[in-house]
């Protein structure tokens, strides 16, 4: 990926140098709004509050039961203030001396995160709205997050509750080692991903998945949190078109983004993990399925084709 001497995003608080203390195993986060994470075999609406909120949520589980595509409702030019206001971030960033390999891949995930924050701000100004930009927090080790302790152990997520997407630098090792994907751009994936989930905390489709959860089996759970997690893969792969547009890209880099959806895919840890795969835990899908959707995004560079809800085959 070509992304020396691009735009290094202001919105990343580098908390290295912070103790967080505590940790956390596989099985999620507690605390407000939950967490949503790669999966690593180790451990939008107006802003909350707003007037209107209850009723989009509630319509776009209405239009999803029917059949229909409930991101229609981000569609037709008249949005009526849906999406909320103006997000404009100052940087936050501790003055910490970052040096040698850390100091450069600190730098690659802030322009990765810049990068995100220009494809979706075009995305959102094209329906007549303003992008709220996420926060990424760079930890190590432990962290108090909005939705609990977090660990190095239990990979990058997304926090819905404080619209922060979590990293520990330590995971790309892991992901080049343990799950055999390396390159940068299997490691703009992992974030572009993460941003996923902010995109759909923002339509509102995170916080209508957290109330239906509560409902639901364990089985069914699972089966919602499959669309969910592939949605992310789609909208990553959104992202990717965009770079592809800028020509950011360089030879094999979709192929490397290819082989970290297949290698994080929930039948290709399990097996990995304990030797045979249980299908109806699964809750991040396949190997095939998230090279598939990520693979839809990017062919199409279109976040509407993106509706994993309204699929009836994933």
């Amino acid at each position: 990926m070509r992304w020396r001497g691009r735009r290094e995003s202001n919105n990343v608080e580098d908390r290295r140098g912070d103790s967080g203390g505590g940790g956390l195993g596989r099985g999620g986060f507690g605390g407000r709004g939950g967490g949503f994470r790669l999966p690593t075999g180790g451990g939008g609406l107006r802003r909350a509050g707003g007037p209107g909120i209850g009723f989009i949520i509630v319509a776009m589980i209405v239009l999803w039961l029917l059949g229909m595509n409930p991101l229609a409702l981000l569609t037709g030019g008249d949005l009526g203030g849906v999406l909320g206001g103006s997000s404009q971030m100052t940087s936050i960033e501790e003055d910490r001396p970052r040096t040698g390999a850390d100091d450069e891949m600190s730098s690659f995930v802030r322009v990765v995160l810049a990068e995100t924050e220009d494809t979706w701000a075009t995305i959102f100004q094209a329906e007549g709205e303003t992008y709220p930009q996420p926060r990424l927090t760079l930890f190590r080790d432990t962290f108090q997050s909005g939705c609990g302790f977090a660990s190095a152990a239990s990979g990058p997520f997304y926090c819905p509750a404080d619209q922060k997407v979590y990293i520990d630098l330590a995971f790309y090792d892991e992901l080049r080692r343990r799950f055999q994907a390396p390159g940068d751009f299997a490691q703009a994936y992992v974030i572009a991903h993460e941003v996923g989930h902010h995109v759909q905390n923002v339509l509102g489709i995170l916080p209508e998945f957290n109330r239906l959860r509560a409902q639901m089996s364990e089985q069914e759970a699972n089966a919602m949190s499959v669309r969910v997690e592939l949605q992310a893969d789609c909208f990553a792969g959104v992202w990717a078109h965009d770079a592809a547009q800028k020509g950011l890209l360089e030879e094999g880099d979709i192929q490397e983004a290819m082989n970290a959806a297949a290698q994080i895919g929930d039948d290709a840890i399990q097996k990995r993990m304990q030797g045979y795969v249980v299908p109806e835990s699964f809750n991040h899908g396949t190997s095939e399925q998230r090279q598939r959707w990520f693979n839809t995004g990017y062919r199409s560079g279109d976040w509407q084709g993106c509706d994993t809800f309204k699929a009836t085959q994933l």
